[in-house]
């Protein structure tokens, strides 16, 4: 028989059939490939520039090994099952049906059967090494741990064992004891597929092989599980499903015994499986199994059940009295709690003449200004173009003015691309003209001008003032909390400058330009680098831009928080970085935490649910991450350079044993806190997150009585944020000032907040019960930390003392007549009243609360002007101008002490609004109840007219009332108190210069 003609054409060369589908296949490969090394080497480059090369490595290359042991494990074990249970297959099979239709499998299964007995083990290895690898830390920690040098009260183990061995040990146990099971399913799977395991009518036929197979997999998982039994003896201490946390008295006495004999008992069963395995008879492990199980049914969940119920119940106090007091013990170590000083504080609610005289320095740095109000102020007067921006909330620090510390409300100009106009919007202007931004700018925290504004430190472009200039520090900010976008920066040397710098000139009309000089980020002068980050970005414009050229680096990952997290993963990393100038850079200083949830005894939190205030609410500060700890440590002090992103590690904790165990695994990372200038050490303060945690957990734990403690009869709750309004309750934030606890024998920088009663069901007395402060002085020497630096000092009150909590300070300033009359004529001047934070501060011998106002006109341009301070102590309130005026006014006409805006006493803003000079301060007064009367009678008889319908008759008033407003502004004036801002404030400076590509020096 002939074959049929070809059809190619002579001369053509044969087809090759099937060839594109393998080309396809191995270009995507190649590009996933190439995608994965961009990503690879951009990282490699970043970590090498900012000389973290040795945490990207090290970190990486334990992810990598736990991966290959996890992976071989997985492989070895699933791959020897299948192997071994296919060649124990029998040559032929007793039952002529059940073969049949097994062997239609076993022919389908045979031309992929090699490729399925190794892509199913490497499927199972990769899920596996990557599971094993997540736990890198656990691996690492294990390997390089150091001793606590505490003991644990039931075991009596050192700490170390509970925090960094028995998690690793559990991790390698129960990963094991997956690979038991899944290899032990794939072995049976393959045994009854090749006919060494047969389901017949008489019972399960199963061959000696498939029997030897199954005795050693039940023993090995046997083994592991008594193993397992075994560490949960230990990790009773760790238990946190009671109402403390720790072995209880179920636990000690019960649950521990229970978990030793199933331990014991789960060994002697496996060695039943290897009998059986050689003799060949299984009643014996059968039995053993059977028994487990009943066994860790009754006496893993029934006896310890009986005990609770029958035995604990009835006498829990007295039962668990030791175990309440291990509790107590191991969680104030844990939390840092153990050295808090606890002073009785007899706290009168009189205010009585002169009662601030020993308070003067306290009194004279109460801080008036409200770092989350005065953003828009700091904004609409030293904002200077729309391209710059003042982040949401402000930060309070302390800078030394005239040998004197002064509290300092301070932000930095960060870059806001989307000020940029739209059509200025391109690629080029976004990354390579539009870097950075630029400036401090501090204001008294204590002080204000005579119209309310701010009184700055620092301002202005180019910067002035008494902290400095731009001649002795630096102030452009590449780096900052909002600049989260990449630029590119950096020219050869007489290259015309890109950069959009600064205005210039007397009335900032024309701007500067500036080349960056630092080393900020990897260099992309070269294609290679350039074709790698283009990829990572995702941007051609990074290719092909000529902005780019020889010198060029890439800046990205440039919050400060964001760079401590990848530079140190160990860490826990606080939500509120705050710049300081230091050295002549600015520096943002990040506080980073080492945690642990395995601390014996010790009660967990929840990080984000304590950590919770309005701050983290509002998005002012950054919210912690939703993990579990129960133990804590300030261990780290990093440092962010706003110009170049250098990231600085200082071991500030250098005795906690788990920042040890880090510094063994990345030796050459952390700096120690002997080499921090003098300069760094005074800007340094107590951590927010860390205090948040602990003022949570010393609602509870400032009682160290058992019994007591059992009661929970003198549980404390943290005040909800009075100034919030809204049906969610919000914790009020602890606040940052200068104050004179008493016993101190002079003022610091502190962190306070204060307790009231238990809140339950949303329902507590709004009294105060407790005040804690944290000393947050470090010192200002070199290297030197200050010993008192840290110290938390509680006030107790007396319970039978009525002082009022924070709630009902702000209901009795809400519902004083003089205040609420006043306030509300000044919100018929088109104003809005703001009131800012709500300060306690323990002085005159009681506790005084202080409230700046801050008064916001209507308009696009406006900002909030200081105005008024409500003060109270006690039942009596107080309310003036300043705050010097309302302390003498609370204080009987003498508080003792004068404020620190006691120079503004008496003084008339000099505006358009203001022209009479002023008078007998007598006259002014009675001009001005007579004013506020008119006005309040027009108010009245206007809103009878039109309940009537009269609407000619509330026309008539409305002009009565603002008569009135007019006569009471104009007698505010004479008195020296400044009027409300009916008037928009000045708009800050416009912008006029929007850069083009073309643009340059």
């Amino acid at each position: 028989m002939s074959r049929p003609a070809s059809t190619r054409p002579p001369g053509r060369p044969p087809l090759r059939r099937g060839a594109l589908t393998p080309t396809l296949i191995v270009v995507a490969l190649a590009v996933v490939a190439f995608v994965f090394f961009s990503n690879v080497w951009t990282d490699v480059l970043w970590y090498q520039q900012l000389g973290f090369f040795e945490v990207y490595v090290r970190e990486n290359l334990a992810r990598i090994l736990t991966f290959v042991g996890g992976f071989i494990i997985m492989f070895g074990a699933v791959y020897a099952s299948i192997r071994l249970a296919y060649r124990a297959r029998p040559v032929y099979a007793p039952d002529s049906e059940v073969r049949d239709n097994l062997s239609r499998y076993q022919v389908q299964l045979e031309p992929v059967r090699r490729v399925v007995m190794i892509g199913l083990p490497i499927l199972f290895g990769l899920f596996a090494g990557s599971a094993a690898a997540s736990q890198w830390q656990k691996v690492l920690m294990f390997f390089n741990q150091e001793q606590f040098g505490q003991q644990d009260p039931q075991f009596g183990l050192d700490i170390s064992f509970y925090v960094m061995s028995l998690p690793f040990l559990g991790f390698v146990t129960g990963f094991l004891i997956s690979v038991v099971v899944v290899a032990g399913i794939a072995g049976i799977l393959t045994h009854y597929l090749y006919g060494s395991i047969r389901l017949m009518e008489r019972g399960v036929f199963t061959s000696r092989a498939a029997q030897i197979h199954l005795a050693v997999s039940g023993a090995l998982f046997l083994l592991l599980l008594g193993a397992n039994f075994w560490l949960d003896v230990y990790g009773t201490v760790q238990n946190n499903g009671g109402r403390w946390a720790g072995a209880l008295y179920t636990d000690v006495t019960a649950v521990v015994p229970t978990k030793s004999i199933l331990a014991v008992a789960a060994g002697l069963v496996a060695i039943l499986f290897i009998v059986a395995a050689v003799i060949g008879r299984w009643r014996l492990p059968v039995i053993g199994t059977a028994m487990l199980i009943i066994t860790s049914i009754l006496a893993g969940g029934v006896y310890p059940w009986v005990i609770q119920q029958f035995q604990v119940r009835p006498s829990e106090q007295t039962l668990e009295n030791k175990y309440i007091e291990r509790n107590i013990s191991m969680t104030r170590a844990a939390y840092g709690l153990d050295k808090v000083q606890v002073q009785p504080y007899k706290a009168t609610t009189t205010a009585s003449t002169g009662a601030l005289a020993k308070d003067a320095q306290t009194a004279a740095n109460i801080r008036l200004l409200d770092p989350n109000l005065v953003s828009s102020a700091f904004g609409q007067l030293e904002q200077y173009r729309p391209y710059y921006q003042f982040p949401k909330a402000l930060n309070v620090d302390r800078y030394t003015v005239n040998g004197k510390v002064q509290d300092t409300v301070i932000a930095v100009r960060e870059l806001n691309a989307d000020g940029i106009s739209t059509g200025q919007q391109t690629w080029y202007n976004k990354h390579i003209v539009y870097t950075h931004g630029y400036g401090v700018v501090a204001a008294k925290g204590n002080k204000f001008t005579v119209d309310g504004k701010p009184d700055f430190l620092l301002s202005g472009i180019p910067s002035s003032g008494v902290l400095g200039n731009d001649s002795n520090y630096q102030p452009r900010i590449y780096f900052g909390e909002n600049t989260t976008d990449y630029s590119v920066v950096g020219a050869p040397d007489g290259s015309a400058h890109r950069e959009q710098d600064r205005p210039a000139g007397k009335d900032g009309s024309t701007d500067t330009q500036y080349t960056f000089t630092g080393n900020g980020g990897p260099n992309v002068g070269n294609w290679f680098n350039r074709i790698l980050y283009s990829m990572k970005f995702q941007s051609s414009d990074l290719l092909l831009s000529d902005g780019v050229n020889e010198k060029s680096q890439i800046l990205y990952d440039r919050t400060p928080r964001e760079r401590v997290e990848k530079v140190a993963p160990y860490l826990t990393v606080d939500g509120n970085a705050y710049p300081a100038v230091v050295d002549g850079r600015v520096k943002w200083i990040v506080d980073g935490y080492t945690t642990s949830q395995y601390f014996p005894y010790s009660q967990q939190q929840q990080l984000q649910n304590v950590t919770a205030d309005t701050q983290t609410s509002t998005g002012r500060t950054a919210v912690l991450p939703n993990s579990t700890v129960n133990y804590i440590r300030n261990s780290v002090k990093a440092t962010v350079d706003a110009y170049d992103g250098s990231v600085t590690l200082y071991a500030w904790d250098d005795q906690d044993p788990l920042l040890k165990t880090w510094q063994k695994i990345f030796p050459s990372t952390i700096k120690p806190f002997s080499e921090m200038s003098g300069q760094l050490m005074s800007h340094v303060r107590y951590p927010e997150d860390l205090f948040k945690v602990q003022r949570e957990l010393l609602g509870r734990y400032h009682v160290t009585n058992p019994d007591r403690f059992y009661n929970n009869v003198d549980a404390w709750s943290v005040p909800n944020d009075p100034t919030v309004t809204g049906t969610d309750a919000v914790k009020q934030p602890p606040f940052y000032m200068s104050l004179q606890m008493p016993g101190q024998s002079k003022p610091a920088f502190q962190l306070t907040s204060s307790f009231i009663p238990q809140t339950v069901n949303g329902n507590a007395r709004n009294i105060l019960y407790g005040f804690l402060s944290a000393d947050s002085d470090a010192g200002s020497s070199k290297g030197v930390k200050d010993p008192g630096y840290g110290q938390l000092r509680l006030l107790q009150l007396p319970t039978d003392t009525q002082v009022p909590g924070p709630g009902q300070a702000q209901n009795k300033f809400n519902s004083d007549p003089e205040v609420s009359r006043e306030l509300n004529l000044l919100r018929q001047g088109a104003s809005d009243v703001l009131n800012g934070n709500l300060l306690t501060l323990p002085v005159g011998g009681g506790l005084l609360y202080v409230q700046p106002v801050y008064l916001k006109s209507t308009g696009e341009t406006s900002y909030p002007t200081l105005q008024r301070v409500l003060v109270a102590f006690g039942d009596k309130v107080g309310f003036a101008a300043t705050l010097d005026e309302a302390l003498d006014e609370l204080f009987g006409g003498d508080s003792g002490a004068q404020a620190g805006d006691s120079a503004n006493n008496g003084q008339t803003p000099t505006t358009p609004n203001n022209p009479k000079p002023p008078s007998g301060a007598e006259d002014a007064k009675a001009d001005l109840k007579n004013a506020l009367d008119e006005a309040n009678k027009a108010l009245q008889d206007g809103q009878a007219a039109l309940a009537k319908g009269d609407f000619a008759g509330y026309g008539a008033q409305q002009s009565k009332l603002a008569a009135a407003l007019k006569k009471a502004l104009d007698a505010e004036a004479r008195l020296g108190v400044t009027p409300s801002p009916t008037t928009s404030p000045t708009p800050s400076p416009s912008s006029t210069v929007t850069p083009t590509p073309t643009q340059s020096g």
